[in-house]
């Protein structure tokens, strides 16, 4: 792999938006030959998602009505780390929060970034196994079902393009490309 040490240095960054879980900015960059262009990032604090593994071989997905694209996916279980928060409880609580589940174990898989051709949102991926279940605590405006389905069937779920989100296809991939056969 070729490193270039390309770089863009930023003349000039302006907050446009400031919002509850994101902020827009445009930065004026310049390349090189002293050519300018202007970059819209959006900026959002770092995310964990956990691939959770029940004891019969299943993992732990939601389905969820997303605006953006306007469609009902699956996704790992997943959310926003918390100010001043480690990664791995944040996991943790987001498991326990939208599924019911608690963890008897849990670990760092990988860190992924979502899209960084325009954000630098970080995501923590971690997996979760010896699963108990319990109660649900979602917050006021979230709404979400929780299925388990068997690892197999979540692999063939991604080859059908029935799984799309990134985080979700990343995870469970890497679990079974790394975890499954190195564990």
């Amino acid at each position: 792999m070729a490193n270039s040490n390309y770089e863009e240095r930023t003349m000039k960054s302006t907050k446009i938006f400031d919002g509850k879980v994101l902020q827009l900015r445009v930065d004026t960059v310049e390349m090189e030959g002293q050519k300018y262009t202007k970059r819209e990032i959006v900026e959002r604090q770092p995310a964990v998602g956990i691939v959770a593994i029940t004891e019969n071989d299943e993992i732990i997905l939601i389905k969820q009505y997303r605006k953006a694209i306007d469609k009902e996916i699956y996704e790992l279980p997943a959310g926003m780390v918390d100010f001043g928060e480690e990664p791995q409880k944040a996991a943790l609580r987001e498991l326990k929060e939208e599924t019911g589940y608690d963890a008897k174990k849990s670990d760092y898989l990988l860190e992924i970034y979502s899209s960084p051709g325009f954000t630098n949102e970080k995501l923590f991926i971690f997996y979760a196994e010896g699963l108990t279940a319990g109660d649900q605590h979602l917050d006021e405006f979230e709404h979400l079902t929780v299925e388990k389905v068997k690892f197999k069937e979540a692999l063939k779920l991604i080859n059908l393009g029935e799984i799309i989100d990134s985080k979700t296809v990343a995870g469970i991939l890497y679990y079974n490309n790394f975890r499954r056969k190195n564990g």
